[in-house]
């Protein structure tokens, strides 16, 4: 074997498993409130931060000291302080914003418990249901999207979409499948008032928490599938953010989708953003979304008997799959993001 070689695997082996650790540290800095305790405060000393936090102190020095292993803390060794730097308290002491990355943290805790059924489903098949990912994974997805789907979705990225604007506007009507904790549904009903809004879901627990997020609102939920959902005279558009890789049947909810939308309707499909080829996929955000997929996305596809599309999937995939399911006009939308790819199609 080369020797540099051998060192620079074992290198990249403790970094990688620095990251996990790491992501466990920042996982735990988001959810006790810490980032936001440090936030523009400056230098802090231990006692600071235990004071402004309100956690425990001998668990808040560790965790200073990890965090400033891993570079997300700047530490004075002669005062004996640790700080926040603006630029790391804007991504995860930011809760709600279009630019919170705290939500992929709380995602690790959901992902790993399904470790070892994922490993048995390596061997013998199936995968892990979403049910028993529990209620901290929906809570996570909503941290994730929740900022984004309210800031960005009806001012940003519907704007290549002028007509379905002003069918919205002047009193459309308007589905999100696969709704989660209603996010999407709760912008459009601020954005555009005079639409009627559905949201479905067949996941009873994320319906309860989008009617919680949605009081106030008129906007309506159902734990039910697209194959139960009444059209009553179709909609203007039809969404569909971050599932269709997840779907145990892809092409059959895709014509259902189609037989739902108005003459004319649109339906706007929001996926993680993958190349096509392998090749195109070395890099950090890729390689989050292909574990993503082993550990949530594909396994509860393949758990339910579905494709197992998986995180990944790609545009090339995704317009294959619209078209086989009746959808002769596909676009790709210039939206500019580090993490989604935007599309849409018409019948």
């Amino acid at each position: 074997m080369d020797r540099e070689k051998t060192r620079a695997v074992a290198e990249q082996i403790f970094r990688d498993m620095a990251g996990a650790m790491t992501a466990g540290m920042v996982y735990l800095g988001t959810r006790t409130g810490l980032f936001r305790a440090m936030q523009g405060r400056g230098p802090m000393k231990l006692e600071d931060v235990v004071r402004a936090s309100g956690m425990q102190s001998r668990y808040v020095e560790e965790w200073l000291k990890g965090m400033t292993a891993a570079g997300y803390l700047v530490y004075d060794p002669k005062a004996a302080t640790h700080t926040l730097s603006d630029e790391h308290a804007y991504f995860l002491a930011s809760d709600g914003s279009d630019h919170f990355a705290g939500g992929m943290f709380e995602m690790v805790p959901p992902l790993l418990r399904a470790a070892p059924g994922v490993a048995q489903a390596f061997e013998k098949g199936g995968g892990v249901p979403f049910e028993d990912f529990g209620p901290d994974c929906v809570a996570a997805l909503d941290l994730i999207n929740r900022g984004l789907y309210e800031s960005r979705f009806t001012d940003q990225w519907l704007k290549p979409l002028p007509d379905v604007v002003a069918r919205l506007h002047a009193g459309g009507r308007m589905l999100d499948v696969g709704c989660g904790s209603g996010r999407v549904c709760t912008a459009f009903a601020r954005a555009f008032p005079k639409s009627e809004i559905v949201g479905i879901d067949p996941d009873a627990h994320s319906i309860e928490r989008a009617k919680k997020a949605a009081v106030g609102l008129p906007v309506r939920f159902e734990a039910v599938g697209t194959d139960r959902l009444r059209a009553n005279g179709g909609f203007d558009l039809i969404t569909l953010c971050d599932c269709i890789h997840d779907l145990a049947d892809p092409l059959q909810t895709l014509k259902q989708v189609r037989a739902l939308l108005k003459p004319g309707g649109t339906l706007f499909v929001v996926e993680p953003k993958a190349a096509d080829r392998l090749e195109d996929n070395l890099n950090p955000v890729a390689t989050m979304f292909y574990g993503f997929s082993i550990f949530h996305c594909m396994t509860q596809s393949l758990a339910r008997g579905g494709p197992g599309l998986g995180t990944c999937m790609g545009p090339a995939a995704a317009q294959r799959l619209l078209k086989e399911a009746g959808f002769s006009d596909f676009r790709i939308l210039d939206v500019k993001s580090q993490v989604n790819l935007f599309y849409a199609a018409r019948p």
